[in-house]
């Protein structure tokens, strides 16, 4: 079975796709600032920091006409004993007679283990719209899942099990980030499990080697690792669509340029501006 990040919003899909593949208030009673027990090997050093944060602009293709639709933010916040990071996208004005998307995500992981342990989504998409959070408890294998359309509406709690260690979709996306894929060959594929939709995912993040001279429009050329994730066939994906992703290839690691087809069109997703890097931007030729 082929697998992907979001199943059911193509925006929100780009928006939290810049590494694999888009008014909250702190969780409060659900414990943000208590640890998980590690359940996972202890990260001694990240390819990120407090403050860094990465701008994309997303733009759609349709009848070989590229068409701007909108922004996706991503920052990380060190909260203690915890990682905070956040997702926020946005369709332009200029693009709101196409389709409307203002969505958010936020995640609270472990720093010894990069688990989660809380996270929330806002998803409003056109005629589509959700509130979702989530509590991980990784030991016990068990997610608990509260829904509702929007933030203050009345919640359904559902809880599910899961058989390993899950990330959610944004907490993905920075551990991947921590992998040293540059010393490896092309063919080499990392295993990752996510939750999301209640339901687990076994992916793969796939490398497909370096490119040493791609170039990223309007911010120039660059060393890049290239990756190939696995995507969920199903509204977004087609069966045989093929997403292609470019990384610096320095210490930092960020996801440059994203490019794939979708049901309708394609998609890419372009780096426009980053503040607060961890390390030199090497990858810059």
């Amino acid at each position: 079975m082929k697998t992907t990040v979001l199943k059911n919003s193509t925006f929100g899909l780009y928006a939290l796709l810049a590494f694999t593949i888009l008014g909250h208030t702190p969780p409060g009673s659900h414990n943000k600032q208590a640890p998980l027990e590690p359940t996972a090997v202890q990260t001694p050093d990240v390819a990120f920091q407090h403050g860094e944060r990465l701008t994309y602009k997303i733009y759609y293709n349709l009848n070989f006409i590229w068409v701007p639709a909108g922004e996706v933010t991503f920052k990380v916040f060190d909260e203690g004993n915890q990682f905070h990071y956040q997702a926020q996208g946005q369709t332009y004005d200029s693009y709101e007679w196409f389709f409307n998307a203002k969505d958010q995500y936020d995640s609270w992981v472990d720093k010894n283990t990069l688990l989660p342990n809380y996270s929330e989504r806002s998803v409003n998409e056109g005629d589509y719209h959700i509130f979702e959070k989530i509590t991980f408890n990784q030991t016990g294998r068990k997610m608990t899942v509260w829904r509702a359309p929007k933030r203050g509406a009345a919640e359904e709690k559902t809880e599910h099990t899961v058989k390993a260690d899950c990330n959610d979709v944004l907490s993905s996306l920075y551990n991947l980030r921590n992998v040293d894929y540059g010393s490896q060959q092309a063919g080499y594929s990392v295993p990752f499990r996510i939750f999301m939709d209640k339901e687990e995912f076994p992916l793969k993040m796939n490398y497909l080697g370096k490119d040493s001279d791609k170039k990223v429009y309007k911010m120039g050329r660059y060393k890049t690792l290239k990756f190939q994730p696995e995507v969920i066939a199903g509204t977004v994906f087609k069966e045989d669509a093929k997403m292609t992703v470019w990384v610096s290839d320095d210490a930092n690691r960020i996801p440059l340029l994203i490019e794939s087809p979708v049901s309708v069109g394609s998609v890419k997703m372009v780096l426009k501006e980053y503040w607060g890097l961890k390390y030199n931007f090497d990858a810059k030729n």
